[in-house]
């Protein structure tokens, strides 16, 4: 049975990266073959634990950033902002000065997800605090803090694909 097929996650890849996701799309081999190289799901459930988690990240590669004042998981992020996680700068006037607040949110489909694709989401977020655009030196910060970035992305955006193809959940709640 064919699954229709669509492939918007992998925008701006090559086409034979891209055609080796059809293909396993099509043939319903995908899901499986991401449980098989991702079997374990993290332990992370709480926005409190989602926060210890952040700030561990943070102090161990962006020790000079701006704290955090609040990481949460979010269950409109997809469906609102198109957006797997955000990263966000608040000011606000206390008395005659000028606070800001940095606030990191992760999608809640990253609740039930491998370590991999959550430290890949974190990464990504906390790039952000030092460099606003994706360019290179966005990219190689994030390679700094997770050396196979490219990869769980990839492998991220290939689990997008099968989720919106089939629907189906890989990792049981």
């Amino acid at each position: 049975m064919s699954v229709p097929v669509s492939l918007k996650y992998l925008f701006g890849y090559p086409e034979h990266l891209v055609g080796q996701v059809r293909e396993l799309l099509e043939e319903r081999r995908l899901g499986p073959l991401l449980l098989k190289k991702y079997p374990e799901v993290h332990g992370v459930r709480s926005d409190m634990a989602l926060y210890e988690y952040v700030t561990e990240l943070k102090a161990r590669h962006l020790r000079n950033a701006e704290p955090l004042s609040k990481v949460a998981f979010d269950g409109k992020l997809q469906t609102i902002h198109n957006a797997l996680g955000t990263h966000t700068t608040v000011a606000r006037v206390q008395g005659g000065k000028l606070k800001t607040k940095r606030e990191i949110r992760v999608a809640n489909l990253f609740r039930e997800a491998p370590p991999e694709f959550l430290r890949m989401i974190v990464v990504h977020e906390l790039a952000h605090l030092k460099e606003r655009q994706h360019d290179k030196a966005f990219y190689q910060l994030c390679c700094r803090m997770e050396p196979d970035y490219h990869q769980f992305e990839f492998d991220v955006r290939s689990w997008l694909c099968w989720l919106e193809a089939t629907g189906e959940g890989i990792w049981a709640p």
